[in-house]
């Protein structure tokens, strides 16, 4: 591959002179989900000619910054604006050296006819409210037969970076290579792909809701009014009593000294629902992570504490809306149980 440094010269204090290496930003930051040559994979493919040669570089620098938000694409704006020019410089180098202009010069359409092109020809792909397709394109949560995932439309990130002629330039070429065909080919004109941008462009004013904004503490800890051993078993009828199944109770120190000389005092009992455990993984494999469920209980000075993982942080870190729906699922499951066993 091409390699492109990026060299940017401060004043101060005399001449401060930084290297930023494009390729190894991009290896490091964007490579497990665009590709090593951008050809995508849980990422859509951005070294496709008819991705690259049709979008301007602030729409790559503006993508880079703030990411798609509750999509796979998180925001790498902690980067910097010179390493983001960097990657910005070394994906260009996979089309144009000429890069279109940015035309901010907006389009007027009908948004109500926009609307009903957008349920006849897009949702199927892009989701009934722009939402984009379904799960993250990870493994077994996309469709085989479908070489990318359809990305979110109603969506922060896209609509800042994205220019009505930009999404107009879209929809009047597809993009070669994925299920994005031209909708001129489709048979529609001129003012029906207005009428589409204009539908897309009032995403801005129908905003899906967001993403938890507050980070949520990254431990759910109460403490069981009972001994451990009682404790333990309210746990386990509890989560029977919630429709999931007992898995296994596990002391810390199995495994690790002699049979029967674990301590009593350090425990982790797991569950899961293999219903909502397959929804999820379907969702995002990335779920695997944190399931099956699992409480964790220790008994010191006396005191016995119940500990679980706060399924809403996974969910700001995972930056997914459908994941964060089954999160919010899977706190409400651990508040119950927990409260159950220490009522």
């Amino acid at each position: 591959m091409k390699k492109i440094i990026f060299t940017v010269v401060v004043l101060f204090s005399g001449f401060v002179q930084a290297e930023y290496d494009g390729e190894h930003l991009y290896e490091v930051n964007c490579a497990a989900c665009h590709g090593l040559d951008g050809e995508g994979g849980v990422g859509v493919p951005i070294s496709l000619p008819s991705f690259i040669n049709s979008v301007d570089d602030t729409f790559i620098k503006t993508t880079i910054i703030m990411g798609r938000e509750g999509r796979v694409m998180p925001s790498f704006k902690e980067l910097g604006d010179e390493k983001i020019n960097a990657l910005v410089h070394y994906v260009r180098q996979w089309g144009s050296k000429t890069p279109p202009k940015r035309n901010e010069e907006k389009i007027v359409g009908d948004v109500l006819k926009g609307a009903k092109l957008f349920a006849q020809h897009c949702t199927v792909c892009h989701g009934e409210k722009g939402e984009g397709g379904h799960g993250t394109g990870v493994t077994f949560s996309r469709q085989r037969d479908l070489p990318i995932f359809a990305p979110g439309l109603n969506n922060a990130g896209f609509l800042a970076s994205a220019t009505d002629h930009t999404i107009k330039l879209i929809l009047e070429n597809g993009r070669l290579g994925t299920p994005m065909v031209s909708f001129l080919d489709r048979g529609l004109s001129d003012e029906d792909l207005n009428n589409l941008v204009a539908f897309v462009r009032d995403f801005e004013n129908n905003p899906l809701e967001k993403l938890n904004e507050d980070v949520e503490e990254n431990v759910l800890l109460i403490e069981s009014p009972y001994g451990m051993q009682q404790t333990i078993k309210l746990i386990e009828a509890a989560i029977v009593g919630n429709n999931f199944t007992h898995i296994r109770t596990q002391y810390f120190e199995e495994g690790f000294v002699e049979h029967g000389k674990e301590s009593k005092k350090q425990a982790i009992v797991y569950f899961c629902n293999f219903k909502f455990l397959h929804e999820a993984l379907n969702i995002d494999p990335r779920a695997g992570l944190f399931l099956p469920c699992r409480v964790t209980i220790v008994e010191h000075e006396g005191v016995v504490k119940l500990m679980v993982v706060n399924p809403k942080r996974l969910s700001k870190l995972f930056n997914n809306r459908e994941l964060s729906t089954a999160c919010d699922a899977m706190l409400d499951v651990y508040a119950d149980i927990l409260d159950d066993s220490t009522l």
